[in-house]
């Protein structure tokens, strides 16, 4: 045994997706960026779209505004460290006509987003809107309330909750239920509940099978690439303002603050599945592989309602989450939805349909028409996709062509305020046929910096591909200065008339996207581009006390992914890991044990008993190891702590933790 003591480290063993396990910066950066006035080709544009849609419909403002109990207050919210995550006055611009640099169809998503409190759905059914991206929902029991889906952070579920409790009285909870496997659905859950609490009361917990599994796979796995891609997305660094943030479609914004878990403990793991919770009846429906991997719905006799989860939205939503994600089954989910409409069609008496985003919809015939159109919408997407690849279009080609029929088109519901078909098509091609389009040019392609140079050589240099860029620019082909203008970039990336052109080409796409994250990209690039700094969000102490719920095969994939192959080259070694005290392993459980082992620069793991021929065996508390991923301890001078104890060769282990790579969620995205 060796002895040492423990020391703080700057970086962490394992970096985490931006929906997970992110609080908000410090501070935005300070620097100034003059913004630019909308073209006169982005005012054509968008009042030509406006021309097609019935802007000034208020039906959809009257559902949103039916039921309200108390408007939301103009609140400001801070995280633990008095980050400021949350201002709710930073929206008030959202009114009135659209500016010219906003789309007036995401304008007016972004006013109907912005109709924020207490509703009653119906007597005993609540919703609470606007405190987060998602909904808070709460049902009246026999005993109590149960609450689904209890939003992002600890912060934001316990205001909204205070805000309930004002309306409503003492909210005693006697079940909970998280529709499915993205945190804005469950991340809050600790600032209302506990396990200690969950095991004392006897309070069921509900999810969808694979909760747990899917809540934390593909981002613990895929964390720092989809951190820098989610700020782009949301807007992170962007003002909330008419040339800056002005929604995300799905709801107004991200919040970044404490985040949580809680294990379940009544999964529902059959099609449909009936269960009675503190005397409330529920049918269950599983719909994994829609728009989320793990994601159920459910049927409320007592009320004729129906919660459709995130199944079903008021927008287009994504099949391919741009953020990165696993690709999504648009058949599947057009399926779904077509079993969530049979079941209410013969329901005359169907009252409502409430879901995890935006507002209800009441009345048989209104939920039965907007449940045909949202399962048409994603098989057409499917089906038009499948259709012009088997006639050998590619998926730019295919995203080109498409246009939803007018019977669909003119329906806000299915506008793309927060997917697109144009990227939702790409998303299905992808699916069936992967990236290449078969096209050799394609197989093979040159990487991004060594294209460039050459594009640039062929335009006749960094001058002449500016002078003939600025004629398109002039025209309003928006679209191909940023793909001429990108190679200048980066072949020479601090010229800073390129970076201007590009920035600003950007901007008016941002000006005229109708999608909230589509306008988020263009103008996070802008920024970016004129030398706004990058946005760190990642915080151990937030990502701790999440991880500790989170089951340790997890750590495991992470940890093989973060090996670097051209370290690990010739290497083979044999680790024991054993957590104590049950903390690694099954409830009851004394201790656990994973084998992890490296050969032709793989990363392999077994829970096992250990093998007595490993190198080394490293023996630690689950508390110990999550501070250590989060990096905040480094475990070469954990060797002789006494929290921490080795068997075998310590140079072995050293060697081991050596051979992980960094991770980097600050790269660049719009530079090389």
């Amino acid at each position: 045994m060796f002895k040492a003591s423990l020391r703080r480290v700057s970086t962490p063993i394992i970096s985490f997706s931006l929906l997970f396990l992110l609080v908000a910066c410090d501070q935005k950066s300070d620097i100034e960026i003059v913004d630019s006035a909308a073209s006169q080709f982005t005012l054509e544009s968008n009042l030509e779209l406006a021309e097609t849609l019935d802007i000034e419909n208020q039906v959809d403002f009257d559902n949103a505004k039916r039921g309200l109990i108390a408007k939301a207050p103009i609140n400001k919210l801070n995280n633990a460290r008095g980050t400021e995550i949350w201002n709710a006055a930073s929206y008030e611009f959202v009114q009135g006509d659209a500016p010219d640099t906003v789309n007036p169809s995401l304008w007016r998503q972004a006013k109907l987003n912005s109709i924020r409190g207490l509703f009653e759905v119906e007597k005993g059914l609540y919703q609470l809107r606007g405190f987060d991206l998602a909904n808070m929902s709460l049902i009246k029991s026999d005993n109590g309330w149960i609450v689904v889906d209890p939003l992002t952070t600890l912060e934001t579920s316990r205001v909204a909750m205070d805000f309930a409790e004002q309306h409503l009285g003492p909210i005693n909870i006697t079940g909970v239920i998280f529709t499915h496997s993205h945190i804005d659905h469950f991340g809050g859950i600790l600032a209302l509940l506990d396990a200690e609490q969950v095991e004392d009361k006897n309070i069921p917990v509900i999810a969808p099978v694979g909760f747990v599994y899917e809540a934390v796979s593909e981002n613990v796995i895929a964390g720092p690439a989809m951190v820098r891609r989610g700020s782009y997305m949301y807007g992170d660094a962007l003002s909330n303002s008419a040339s800056g943030h002005v929604d995300t479609g799905l709801g107004k914004q991200v919040i970044f603050g404490s985040t949580s878990i809680l294990q379940p403990t009544v999964l529902i793991d059959q099609s449909q599945q009936s269960l009675s919770v503190d005397g409330v009846d529920f049918e269950f429906f599983n719909m994994p592989g829609s728009e989320a991997p793990s994601e159920l719905t459910f049927y409320l006799p007592q009320w004729k309602a129906f919660c459709g989860a995130e199944v079903v939205s008021h927008v287009m939503h994504n099949v391919l989450t741009l953020r990165g994600a696993k690709v999504r089954d648009a058949l599947l989910w057009s399926d779904y939805i077509g079993h969530i409409a049979d079941f209410l069609e013969p329901k005359a008496d169907a009252a409502v349909l409430f879901n995890s985003h935006h507002w209800p919809t009441w009345g048989h015939d209104e939920i039965v028409t907007q449940l045909h159109q949202q399962q048409d919408m994603y098989k057409f997407t499917h089906d038009q996709t499948l259709r012009l690849a088997n006639i050998g279009l590619t998926p730019k080609e295919i995203a080109e062509r498409l246009v939803l029929p007018k019977s669909l088109a003119s329906n806000f519901h299915l506008r793309g305020y927060y997917g697109t078909l144009s990227h939702n098509s790409k998303a299905v091609y992808q699916y069936y046929f992967g990236w290449y389009n078969g096209n050799p040019a394609t197989l093979n392609p040159l990487p991004p910096v060594q294209s460039a140079l050459r594009y640039v050589e062929f335009m006749g240099g960094a001058a002449a591909l500016l002078e003939k860029a600025a004629v398109y620019q002039a025209k309003g082909d928006y679209r191909w200065v940023a793909e001429v203008v990108n190679h200048l970039v980066f072949a020479e990336p601090d010229n800073t008339a390129a970076r201007a052109m590009l920035a600003e080409a950007y901007r008016q796409m941002a000006y005229q996207a109708e999608a909230g994250p589509w306008r988020d990209i263009y103008l996070s690039a802008a920024r970016e581009l004129l030398g706004g700094a990058k946005i760190m969000r990642y915080d151990p102490a937030s990502a701790k006390a999440f991880l500790q719920q989170v089951p340790l095969e997890q750590f495991m994939k992470a940890l093989s992914v973060r090996l670097d192959g051209e370290k690990a080259e010739g290497e083979a070694l044999s680790i024991n890991i054993t957590f104590t005290n049950g903390q690694g392993g099954n409830k009851g459980e004394s201790e656990s044990n994973f084998v992890v082992s490296i050969r032709n620069s793989v990363m392999h793991y077994r829970r096992a008993a250990q093998d007595e021929t490993a190198d080394a065996s490293l023996t630690l508390s689950k508390a110990l190891f999550v501070d250590i991923l989060v990096g905040e301890v480094g475990v070469t001078d954990l060797i002789s702590s006494d929290e921490l104890s080795v068997d075998g060769s310590v140079l072995k282990l050293v060697r081991f933790f050596s051979l992980l790579g960094e991770p980097n969620d600050a790269f660049n995205i719009v530079l090389p």
